[in-house]
């Protein structure tokens, strides 16, 4: 088939891998001038990194380069995707700088652009693609007097803040990760947080690595899910107040590590409630700062509007103190959306409350033909996207036994209304699924019949998962659809889905 992919990041450049192995054409679009996604030169940050270290944030067949620090950054991972795409006979089939404005139905097929034609289309535009900012009331004068306003993933230099009163508004990763160039050449920097967030240090006490807590199986398990199993349900059961502990002592040795307490800084809560907000790596430096007095940490704040004073641009917050703002940096999110999907389309995507009805983060219900991959944002985001990859091109090839169409709806319904209360409602428009990163893995590989072996997957609850323990995968199920492509009968065995 000819199948167009709407994004050259993470998602997008494991999906035409795989469909390029798998037989397909491929044409992979990008607005932007380089691949990488949220990792282009036109939308990283000074300070970004990823979150989970490199061993985890890589796809299982090509390891990040051993020269890499532990968590690269973000010039680092776009220099590791372009490498990724070369080495995977990726570049003639970019088509780099070129803006999707529509695409819609036409017949059994879909038309891009209002041109190319093509039998089916994967959206991996990616659930961080359009930044979420604020409107202020009086941003008209503020801005004619020279105060800017911009998203993080617009502010691309820290020496465009030297000298200047910054205030950052967010207090995720993000926010955290920006603030700390700024403050360095910034005349002031202000962070503005309407809502404090636990923070899990890289080193838990200055020691343990934080992977060895959060990023294996057990440290999934701490968190319910909809459907327990095994230890999971001792861990949900009689052995819950050992569960709590276990997640709020890592809370405790942050307060103490951070100094917390005396900043002022210390959230609402406990340490369980993480996955209620965002769970958030603490920056590097961001504490340090506020203990030094580069970085002032407004709480429970918002900006009321913005106004200037004397020819100065400032922004007046919720409890009326003035702040001079020359710059205000926006860390406050992303918007969840496909704006180049025809009316019609996106109508049949969402449900009633604009949540993104995904059968296993891949398939809407009711819109054949269309794929979504990066929709499933995690702590193992490229593992999660080749796992997906691989769905898609078995469903391709006809050759995935799903359960019926309702089933898969009230699956899909379940699913959502679990996650609101899991996240208390932040899942980006069901889009988030963190904590519950390898339970996806688990669901998209029993829908294939694939797993790796049993050892392996015990392995992981105690050593942080390796994405290359699924190397092997791609390369089975390859076989399988060649094989099936000669024996058309043949499926894919459901492998106890659940």
């Amino acid at each position: 088939m000819r199948i167009a992919i709407i994004g050259a990041g993470v998602a997008g450049l494991t999906t035409a891998k795989v469909l390029v192995q798998g037989g397909h054409e491929v044409e992979i679009f990008d607005k932007a001038p380089d691949v990488g996604g949220v990792w282009s030169r036109t939308r990283r940050y000074p300070g970004l990194t990823t979150q989970s270290p490199s061993a985890q944030y890589s796809f299982s067949d090509f390891p990040m380069p051993k020269g890499f620090p532990e968590w690269p950054t973000g010039a680092q991972v776009q220099e590791y995707l372009a490498s990724y795409a070369t080495a995977s006979g990726l570049d003639p089939l970019l088509r780099l700088s070129t803006p999707i404005t529509s695409v819609t139905r036409a017949g059994d097929g879909w038309v891009v652009n209002a041109g190319s034609r093509f039998d089916r289309v994967v959206v991996a535009n990616g659930v961080f693609c359009e930044p979420a900012v604020p409107s202020f009331d009086g941003s008209v004068d503020y801005a004619a007097a020279g105060g800017k306003v911009l998203a993080a993933t617009e502010f691309h230099d820290a020496e465009d803040a030297r000298g200047k009163h910054v205030l950052v508004v967010g207090y995720g990763k993000s926010a955290c990760d920006v603030t700390v160039p700024i403050s360095a050449v910034a005349a002031s920097t202000d962070v503005i947080a309407r809502q404090l967030l636990w923070k899990v240090p890289r080193k838990v006490g200055g020691v343990l690595n934080f992977k060895m807590l959060l990023l294996t199986r057990l440290g999934e398990a701490l968190f319910k899910y909809l459907r327990l199993r095994g230890l999971e349900k001792f861990l949900h059961g009689p052995g819950n107040g050992m569960r709590r502990s276990m997640l709020n002592s890592i809370g405790s040795v942050s307060v103490r590590q951070f100094k917390l307490a005396e900043a002022g800084l210390v959230p609402t809560g406990q340490m369980e409630d993480i996955v209620k907000g965002a769970i958030g790596l603490a920056t590097e430096g961001f504490f340090e700062g506020v203990a030094a007095g580069n970085i002032a940490v407004h709480r429970d704040m918002t900006i009321r509007r913005l106004l200037v004073i004397d020819g100065q641009p400032s922004a007046e917050l919720d409890d009326r103190t003035v702040l001079p703002a020359d710059l205000i940096v926006c860390a406050t999110g992303f918007v969840q959306g496909a704006p180049f999907l025809a009316e019609d389309v996106r109508e049949s995507l969402f449900d009633a409350r604009g949540n993104f009805m995904l059968y296993r983060q891949i398939q809407p219900i009711d819109v054949p033909g269309l794929y979504f991959n990066g929709y499933n944002s995690s702590f193992f985001s490229p593992l999660n996207a080749e796992m997906a990859a691989l769905w898609i091109a078995a469903d391709l090839a006809g050759a995935l036994e799903l359960p019926s169409v309702e089933q898969r709806r009230q699956q899909v319904v379940d699913q959502l209304a679990f996650m609101d209360v899991a996240t208390d409602t932040h899942h980006c428009r069901g889009t988030k699924i963190i904590p519950f990163s390898m339970k996806n893995v688990d669901e998209v590989l029993g829908d294939l019949g694939l797993q790796i072996s049993k050892a392996t997957r015990a392995s992981h609850w105690l050593n942080p998962i390796s994405p290359a323990a699924y190397g092997k995968l791609t390369p089975q199920l390859l076989q399988r659809i060649a094989v099936r492509t000669e024996q058309p009968n043949s499926l894919i065995p459901s492998g106890g889905r659940p």
